[in-house]
């Protein structure tokens, strides 16, 4: 139990770097195109490194320790079904992105509300891999995780607040909107601790989903917001530098 109230609090904390985020709203209206770009290609970077070596790796360790041999096909099947489930999310619930526009359904929201379900969609899976990590009872796993989450939510905290800012919300409101999205990360965390907590078997699986969730949002969501008005190398850059920080996190903690 104590398991699943460390990845309950971690995966909150991970969600509160979109707070700190947007810290720097209360001080600029806006940020130059390629500074922002070049900070969500680390987030991008970041999510990457910890898809890979803090979920893919350990699910099919897991794996084969339970089931010796199959462990990468039960992680093929969770980032499959992970992936899968957020295109359908992300096709059913209408959102919409500040460059690349409406997506999913249309609806009669405000604009703002379409804004937060988009950035909810990012989110969830980041808070669920968090409360999965220590679910799982690897600590310095956990620990990466929410350290690596937490770092790459600060950028998209400023991408949501300064652009509402320009829409011509106030600082307060825009500040606290981006905290808003942050909170659904805790959900996502102890759905994810206490599914592992309590059917340990499921481990390798939801560690792959989490993972398959992730990419699908960096490849789909991330990196195409960041090469929208081409200017793609400095993201680039940034993805590099991000997965390098995120690896090294892993290993260092490790």
């Amino acid at each position: 139990m104590t398991l699943f109230w460390y990845g309950a609090t971690a995966s909150f904390l991970a969600g509160m770097g979109t707070a700190i985020g947007a810290l720097p709203a209360f001080i600029f209206k806006n940020v130059p195109e390629k500074l922002l770009n070049t900070l969500l290609g680390g987030a991008a970077g970041v999510m990457l490194a910890a898809a890979s070596f803090s979920l893919i790796v350990p699910g099919i360790e897991s794996g084969n320790s339970l089931w010796p041999g199959i462990g990468v096909y039960i992680v093929i099947f969770g980032m499959l079904a992970g992936a899968l489930t957020l295109d359908i999310v992300d096709k059913c619930l209408p959102h919409e992105h500040f460059i690349i526009g409406h997506e999913g359904p249309s609806s009669r929201l405000k604009r703002i509300w379409l804004f937060v379900f988009a950035i909810t969609i990012h989110n969830f899976p980041e808070g669920m891999a968090v409360g999965v990590g220590f679910g799982s009872g690897n600590i310095s796993d956990g620990i990466s995780l929410a350290m690596g989450i937490g770092i790459q939510n600060m950028p998209e905290g400023l991408a949501v607040a300064l652009p509402l800012m320009g829409l011509g919300y106030s600082r307060s409101r825009s500040f606290s909107i981006a905290v808003l999205t942050g909170l659904v990360e805790p959900v996502g965390g102890v759905l994810g601790a206490g599914a592992v907590t309590l059917f340990h078997p499921v481990l390798p699986f939801a560690l792959a989903f989490a993972a398959g969730a992730m990419l699908f949002v960096i490849s789909d969501e991330i990196i195409p917001e960041t090469h929208a008005r081409g200017r793609s190398r400095l993201a680039t850059w940034g993805v590099m530098v991000g997965f390098v920080i995120m690896m090294a996190l892993d290993n260092l903690l490790g």
